[in-house]
């Protein structure tokens, strides 16, 4: 899990640079927390031998922080760790036993519980705590005032390429994300489909309702830019434990996550989806398992007789 710290470095330091010495507390907050609880459940709680070495409890902690605002309050962030490690890891066993992504099930209960917190967005490059929308937030209007209208207040696709807007901390930069990620492909860590499918199925489908109304809808290249979808697509619907054993299953994995969260984006309550996306196909894994079994080693091998 070490690997995956490393592949996240390019991430951590944009965050830096975009949000300022803050991010640098929600992370280390974030990451201190997901350790902490998962060495209390081991040692006093499970009676077994404290395992937060394998490094699984920080990759937990830094994909937590990359999924937050750099403004939320720090107690806020201490108590989504708690969550992650303690009910999204820890309940089911520990690593390898959770069937759901614990820095999901963090976020998750983070933007159910304290929603305001979690969209009081920082502007990039600003730190005198200036607030402003992220490029969703901006254009969850669109069908009354048109793209069009809009245009002035959206970050070019280069901007949001680099990281210079406005969201969560691993959510700006699509570079540094792809550099970790491909990082991580290099060395067998992650399946390459998973993200190519995952993002190809987001664009496809957001990609049908902008052909037909493209004043209402954001352009395909926008959806995957915007939001958590990169961060998603590459670092947490590749994690093994929650995603199908098979390479079949996996994309179809990929696919429902991607076709989830472009159905929640366009006409959900919550203009990031990705979160929500991936959860639901994590509790979904086992059906998928279980009618697409890899093959045995030897199966199908007709074998001559002697």
């Amino acid at each position: 899990m070490w690997a995956v710290s490393v592949a996240l470095i390019p991430v951590f330091v944009v965050s830096v640079i975009v949000f300022g010495p803050r991010a640098l507390l929600v992370l280390a907050v974030a990451v201190l927390s997901c350790v902490l609880t998962e060495a209390f459940v081991q040692a006093f709680m499970l009676k077994k031998p404290v395992t937060v070495s394998d490094g699984s409890a920080v990759v937990t902690g830094l994909l937590l922080a990359f999924n937050v605002p750099v403004s939320i309050p720090l107690w806020m962030v201490a108590v989504g760790g708690f969550v992650a490690i303690g009910i999204g890891k820890m309940a089911f066993g520990g690593i390898g036993n959770n069937p759901f992504n614990p820095a999901l099930v963090g976020r998750a209960f983070m933007t159910t519980s304290f929603a305001a917190p979690m969209t009081n967005w920082r502007l990039p490059l600003v730190f005198d705590g200036s607030t402003g929308a992220t490029p969703l937030g901006i254009i969850e209007n669109a069908a009354e005032t048109g793209m069009s209208a809009l245009q002035s207040e959206l970050p070019s696709y280069l901007n949001m390429f680099i990281g210079n807007m406005g969201g969560s901390l691993g959510e700006t930069s699509a570079l540094a994300i792809m550099l970790g990620g491909i990082f991580l492909i290099a060395r067998g860590l992650i399946d390459w489909r998973t993200p190519l499918f995952f993002l190809g199925s987001l664009a496809a489908f957001t990609g049908i309702f902008w052909g037909i109304a493209p004043e209402s809808y954001a352009d395909p290249l926008f959806h995957v830019l915007a939001g958590g979808a990169m961060l998603g697509a590459w670092y947490m619907a590749t994690d093994m434990t929650t995603s199908p054993m098979s390479r079949k299953g996996r994309v179809i994995f990929a696919v429902g996550a991607g076709l989830l969260t472009g159905i929640i984006r366009l006409f959900g309550a919550f203009p990031g989806g990705v979160s929500y996306a991936i959860l639901i196909m994590n509790a979904l894994v086992p059906a998928i398992d279980n009618h697409i079994r890899p093959k045995r080693f030897a199966q199908g091998v007709i074998h001559e007789k002697a």
